[in-house]
């Protein structure tokens, strides 16, 4: 039995996370009661007294909690506080080699943030195979559902006295300062942090990120070989390359909601070519991909608990 302590349990990913693993007959959930939750005493000996603590923070109060802990508890940090960190391992076993053997050994690993996990399965592939150069200048544009940005977005969004302009896509982060910006450039192996344009919209929740290319942007490669990298890269059973969308020329963002999977495409033509990652960002973008690194850790089936 694995004891696990949720840090910050009310909030929308840690709470998605202790629905999932009270599911569960092989975790022992250590809780704290409402008066102790934010007592620092209580949450060192609740951290110190679990097997894998989760950290459902602010990046401030994650760090805080990281001081405290005990090197042999293993942690998991949903937070941007550790994803740059070279003390940390990044949780997206999928795009590294031999990543899930890296992740079931580490005591400490960030989980990555919901716009860079799409951003990164597309680019550092290619990257990684030589095709694109690191120096390329990239776009980037994600479209996200309004859970993204926690309780109170939420609430705002589902206010019947909310403003007209909520009924319409809101890009956001115009002065190229968003938080992900940082992995999205050192996790993907690239020189310069891509413009990046992400957009939240009138839905609850689901995510979709497109990197557009030039063929010129390539090297020795065309579109023919972007698929045969993702084909060998992406085959399940939570990352997947898809070779058609199947809705009639269009996606949507919120296809595969309320799953943990995450689904590749490779759209446009020979001259203009369209990456596109599309899954729930509460799912392999927030609590989906912290409980995927948890089974690997403990040594489970990689998809238990997970909705694929």
């Amino acid at each position: 039995m694995t004891k696990v302590f949720i840090d910050g349990s009310q909030g929308t990913t840690g709470l998605r996370i202790f629905d999932r693993l009270s599911a569960r007959e092989d975790i022992e959930l250590i809780t704290l009661p409402e008066e102790l939750r934010k007592d620092l005493d209580a949450r060192t000996n609740a951290i110190n007294s679990s097997d894998i603590t989760f950290l459902c923070l602010p990046d401030a109060a994650a760090i805080e909690a990281v001081s405290h802990a005990n090197e042999n508890v293993r942690i998991l940090d949903t937070s941007t506080a550790h994803r740059t960190s070279e003390q940390w391992i990044y949780g997206f076993p999928e795009v590294f080699e031999n990543g899930f053997e890296t992740v079931k050994n580490a005591n400490r690993v960030a989980v990555p943030g919901c716009h860079a996990s799409g951003f990164i399965a597309l680019v550092k592939p290619l990257v990684d195979a030589g095709v694109l150069p690191k120096a390329a200048l990239i776009t980037c544009h994600s479209i996200t559902g309004y859970s993204g940005g926690g309780k109170k977005m939420i609430a705002e969004y589902e206010d019947i006295g909310r403003p007209d302009i909520f009924n319409a896509p809101r890009q956001y982060a115009l002065a190229q300062q968003h938080k992900h910006l940082k992995e999205m450039k050192a996790i993907s192996g690239i020189d310069n942090a891509p413009v990046f344009c992400p957009i939240v919209a009138d839905f609850y929740s689901g995510m979709c990120v497109t990197v557009p290319l030039f063929k010129e942007q390539l090297k020795n490669a065309d579109i023919n070989d972007i698929k045969a990298i993702y084909k060998n890269k992406y085959n399940g059973p939570i990352v997947e390359f898809c070779s058609e969308i199947g809705e009639n020329g269009l996606v949507s963002a919120n296809g595969i909601m309320g799953k943990d999977s995450m689904q590749i495409f490779v759209e446009g033509n020979e001259d203009r070519i369209l990456l596109i990652a599309r899954y729930d960002n509460l799912g392999k973008g927030a609590s989906g991909a912290a409980l995927q690194c948890m089974n690997i850790m403990i040594g489970t089936d990689i998809t238990t608990g997970l909705n694929i």
